[in-house]
């Protein structure tokens, strides 16, 4: 079965003290729990590709195929298949987002957000669209579009945990500190079982140096069942 981290790695689902990267999980739920191995997967994909030989022109079964293809980080062979669906299908938003991702993961930024505004013209106002298209532009080093994106998506889904958790993470790499720990506290208001939510707020108190409340939030993600060897290096911050 495929390991857990390598999802998030892959589809960037949050894992501890990266709960803001969530950006896919909506349309990935049915690919996370496929359970296949590499080997299996491999397999898969050898099926896709026999069926899309025998239906070329069938774009259902060609986003099938680009969804092995991305499992298995070929983001190139990925990347081509979404070109020969939207050759076919211009306005196709699931093959739209998902070149985005790819086109992100090849670091062709520029490309990734052309998919992202395509998309948010045919969806508008769509989560994961915008939220992608802020984590690009970041990524992009174009902070002040990325801090307006993010803004918009928290105000039009202000019910939204993952909303508040990657305006948080936005907010932290750029240093601001207190900003982030009121975000990530909002997350853990409107979602308090997700514990990575706790763990990054504990990261933000650590480097606000306030190691008293970080520590609360690592013994409370550890009640709500974190193994607590998991955060030994966090717990080890807080003694210095």
């Amino acid at each position: 079965m495929m390991r857990v981290g390598t999802i998030c790695r892959i589809f960037r689902i949050p894992s501890a003290g990266r709960a803001w990267r969530l950006s896919l999980l909506a349309l990935l739920v049915p690919l996370v729990v496929s359970g296949q191995t590499y080997s299996e997967m491999l397999d898969s994909l050898e099926e896709a590709q026999a069926m899309v030989r025998k239906f070329p022109d069938n774009i259902d079964l060609r986003l099938k195929k680009a969804t092995w293809n991305i499992y298995l980080e070929q983001w190139n062979y990925a990347k081509e298949e979404y070109d020969r669906v939207l050759s076919r299908d211009p306005k196709n938003v699931a093959a739209l987002y998902y070149r985005a991702f790819v086109n992100e993961k090849l670091h062709r930024y520029k490309y990734a957000k052309k998919d992202y505004k395509t998309m948010l013209r045919i969806v508008p106002g769509n989560f994961n669209g915008l939220l992608g298209l802020a984590l690009v532009e970041q990524k992009d080093w174009h902070y002040t579009e990325a801090m307006n994106l993010i803004n918009r998506v928290v105000q039009l889904y202000p019910d939204s945990a993952v909303a508040y958790a990657a305006r948080a993470g936005i907010e932290l790499e750029r240093g601001m500190l207190e900003l982030a720990e009121f975000d990530f506290t909002e997350a853990m208001r409107l979602a308090p079982a997700n514990t990575d939510y706790i763990i990054s707020r504990a990261d933000v108190r650590l480097r606000m140096k306030d190691k008293r409340k970080a520590r609360e939030d690592l013994d409370l993600a550890v009640a709500k069942g974190v193994p607590r060897p998991s955060l030994s290096e966090l717990y080890a911050r807080c003694k210095e």
